[in-house]
C-alpha cells in the first residue's frame, strides 16, 4: 500500500478574504505583456501569467464573434482588486474589457505568502528604504 503525503495549506478563510485571481483578455500577445508588466510595476499584482492561443466566441454589438486573444492570469491581494478593474479599465483597448475575479480559497503557503510580500496592503503603512532605521 502506497502512502500519500500531504502538504499543509493555508485555511479556505485565510487565503479568501487575502487573495484573488483576475482574469483578463487582450487582443494580442503584446498588448498582454505590456498591460501585465504595467500591473505588476504599479504593483497591483505579485505576478501575471500570459496565456497565448485563446479563442473566445462572443457577442458584440448583436453580432457573434471569434477572436485570438491572450488571457492574463493575475494573482493579487483581494484589497486590491477595485483598483486592479479601474487600472485595466483605463489602460485597456477595448471598450468594455473583461475583467472578472475570484478568491483564491487554498494554496501553496509560500506561494501566497509571497503574493502577500510582493503587493503591499493598502490598509498599513508602506515602509520606506529611506525612513528604515531599523539597520542603524
Amino acid at each position: 500500500m502506497s502512502s500519500i503525503t500531504t502538504t499543509e495549506t493555508t485555511t479556505s478563510q485565510d487565503a479568501a478574504n487575502e487573495y484573488s485571481v483576475a482574469f483578463v483578455t487582450t487582443p494580442n500577445e503584446e498588448s498582454a505583456k505590456t498591460l501585465a508588466r504595467s500591473v505588476v510595476e504599479g504593483k497591483l499584482a505579485a505576478c501575471v501569467s500570459v496565456l497565448p492561443g485563446l479563442v473566445s466566441f462572443y457577442t458584440w454589438e448583436d453580432k457573434l464573434n471569434e477572436s485570438s486573444e491572450c488571457l492574463l492570469m493575475i494573482k493579487t491581494r483581494t484589497a486590491l482588486v477595485n483598483s486592479l478593474i479601474q487600472f485595466v479599465v483605463e489602460k485597456h483597448e477595448y471598450d468594455v474589457p473583461e475583467v472578472i475575479t475570484l478568491p483564491i480559497t487554498t494554496g501553496n503557503p509560500a506561494y501566497l505568502d509571497w503574493i502577500g510580500k510582493c503587493v503591499p496592503n493598502p490598509g498599513l503603512p508602506v515602509k520606506s528604504k529611506q525612513n528604515d532605521t531599523s539597520k542603524e
